[in-house]
C-alpha cells in the first residue's frame, strides 16, 4: 500500500471531518507500554482493544475479530485517495448502444441554437441508439422559441424536443392565470409539456409574501388543472437524496459528495426536511388525479423501493424515471429487477446530464447479467454495480414505449413493435 503524508491525512480530516487516527505504537497496556497488562491481543500479535456486543470501533481502528479492534500498522489512505484494484476476474459485456431505440425524457443537453452542436449532439444520439432526447431545461417564452427554431432549421425536430418550463418564483393574487397562459403560449410553439420543475421547488422558492412555497400550495391549481386540460405531462423534481438531508458524519454513505458540493446540504436548521417534501407532493398527486405528473429520479426513493411502490400503487396518474439513479439499481439488482417488472408500464428512461460515455453504463446494469463493475462517478457510489438483465418486453417498455404514451408530442412513426 502507498504511503499517504501527515499533511495529506490532516487536511481529508479537515475536509471530511473524519479523525483519521495513525498507527502510533501499542496501546497503554500492552506489551512494551510499561509492563501494563494488554487489552487485547491482534493477529501478528499486535495490540488493540475489546468492545462491547454492538458496539463501534473507536476512531482510527477497525474490527479484527467479533468484539475486538485494532490500529492499522500502516497509515490509511483518506476516502478520496483510497482506489483498490479489484482481483476480480469477469468476463464484461461492454455495449456502446441499447439494444432498442430510446427516449430520452430527461436531457440537459446544453446548447440548442448553434447547428454545430445540434450536430454534435445527433451525432452522439446516433451512436448510443438514442433516438429522441427531450431537453428538460425549463425554458419558456422567447428562449424556448429561439431554441425550437434551431432545431428545426437544423433538421432535428424529430430527434431533439423539449418542455417549457413555469416560474415559480413569487407566486401571489393573479399568478395562476397568467402561468397557464405562458404555459399554454409554450404549448402551442412546440413544447411537449412541463419540465424538469426544478428541486428548487418545494426547498427555496419563496411565495411573493416571502414564505415558502409548498409544493401542494392551491394557488398553483391553474397550472396543473391546465396540464390535465392539454393532456401533456408535467415532470418534476421533488427534494434530493435523502443521505442529502442527512449530517455528513462517518455513517453517511454521501459523505464525500456532501463535501465536495455545498448546495447539496440540507441538513441544516430551518432547512425543509424530506419527509415534508414528500409528503406534499404526493399530496399534490391526491389533489390533481387528471394530471399526468412524471416524478423525477423515481422520486429519489429508490434506495427505499417500497415506499415508492405505495406512491405508485396509490396515485395511477403517476410515471417516474431512472435519471441519476443508476447507483441505487445497480446495489440491488434483483430487488430493482422485480420492481422494474411489476411496474413496468410506469417507469420511463431518463439520464439527466448529457454525457455520453455515461450512457453505456445504464445499457449495462439494465440489460446484462454482468457482476462487480464500477459506477462511473465515484463520489456519487462508492459500492459496485450488477446487471438487472431485464426482459425484452420491460426494456422496450422502460425505452420508449411508456414515454410515447405518457408524451402525445413524440413522434410517434418508425418504432420497433
Amino acid at each position: 500500500m502507498r504511503t499517504v503524508s501527515a499533511a495529506s491525512l490532516l487536511l481529508t480530516a479537515s475536509l471530511l471531518g473524519t479523525a483519521l487516527v495513525a498507527d502510533q505504537g501499542p496501546p497503554a497496556g500492552a506489551p512494551g507500554a510499561g509492563g501494563r497488562q494488554a487489552q487485547g491481543q491482534g493477529r501478528g500479535g499486535r495490540a488493540g482493544t475489546p468492545i462491547q456486543p454492538g458496539a463501534e470501533c473507536p476512531a482510527g481502528m477497525t474490527l479484527t475479530r467479533p468484539g475486538f479492534c485494532q490500529t492499522p500498522e500502516f497509515p490509511p489512505p483518506t476516502i478520496v485517495d483510497y482506489r483498490p484494484k479489484s482481483t476480480l476476474v469477469t468476463a464484461p459485456t461492454l455495449m456502446s448502444k441499447a439494444k432498442f431505440p430510446v427516449v430520452d425524457i430527461h436531457g440537459h443537453p446544453g446548447n440548442l441554437t448553434s447547428p454545430d452542436a445540434l450536430k454534435s449532439i445527433v451525432a452522439s444520439l446516433d451512436a448510443l441508439n438514442v433516438r429522441v432526447l427531450v431537453s428538460a431545461d425549463n425554458m419558456s417564452g422567447e428562449r424556448l422559441q429561439t431554441a425550437l427554431a434551431a432545431i428545426k432549421a437544423a433538421g432535428y425536430q424529430d430527434r431533439i424536443l423539449a418542455f417549457t418550463g413555469i416560474d415559480f418564483r413569487n407566486v401571489g393574487p393573479g399568478w395562476g392565470a397568467r402561468a397557464s397562459q405562458q404555459l399554454e403560449a409554450d404549448v402551442k410553439a412546440g413544447a411537449l409539456g412541463v419540465g424538469e420543475i426544478a428541486k428548487s421547488f418545494g426547498m427555496t422558492i419563496r411565495k411573493a409574501d416571502g414564505s415558502r412555497l409548498r409544493i401542494d400550495d392551491p394557488e398553483l391549481d391553474p397550472v396543473w388543472q391546465t396540464m390535465a386540460r392539454l393532456g401533456l405531462p408535467a415532470f418534476i423534481h421533488t427534494a434530493e437524496p435523502q443521505a442529502f438531508f442527512e449530517q455528513p458524519d462517518n455513517h453517511n454513505e454521501r459523505l464525500l459528495e456532501l463535501s465536495l458540493f455545498r448546495d447539496r446540504r440540507n441538513y441544516e436548521a430551518g432547512q425543509v426536511k424530506f419527509a415534508e417534501l414528500v409528503a406534499e407532493r404526493d399530496n399534490l398527486f391526491k389533489r390533481h388525479p387528471k394530471t399526468t405528473f412524471i416524478m423525477a429520479h423515481m422520486g429519489w426513493q429508490a434506495n427505499e423501493l417500497g415506499p415508492l411502490s405505495k406512491v405508485l400503487d396509490a396515485h395511477p396518474n403517476v410515471v417516474t424515471e431512472i435519471g441519476a439513479v443508476l447507483y441505487e439499481l445497480g446495489r440491488q439488482p434483483r430487488a430493482a429487477r422485480d420492481f422494474f417488472v411489476r411496474y413496468q408500464d410506469r417507469l420511463l428512461f431518463g439520464k439527466d446530464a448529457f454525457q455520453p460515455t455515461e450512457y453505456p453504463y445504464y445499457w449495462r446494469v439494465l440489460e446484462t447479467k454482468d457482476e462487480y463493475f464500477d459506477y462511473y462517478r465515484d463520489y456519487h457510489a462508492s459500492w459496485k454495480m450488477y446487471g438487472m438483465d431485464l426482459p425484452d418486453g420491460v426494456l422496450k417498455k422502460l425505452y420508449y414505449q411508456n414515454a410515447l404514451r405518457v408524451t402525445p408530442g413524440l413522434p410517434k412513426a418508425g418504432w420497433p413493435r
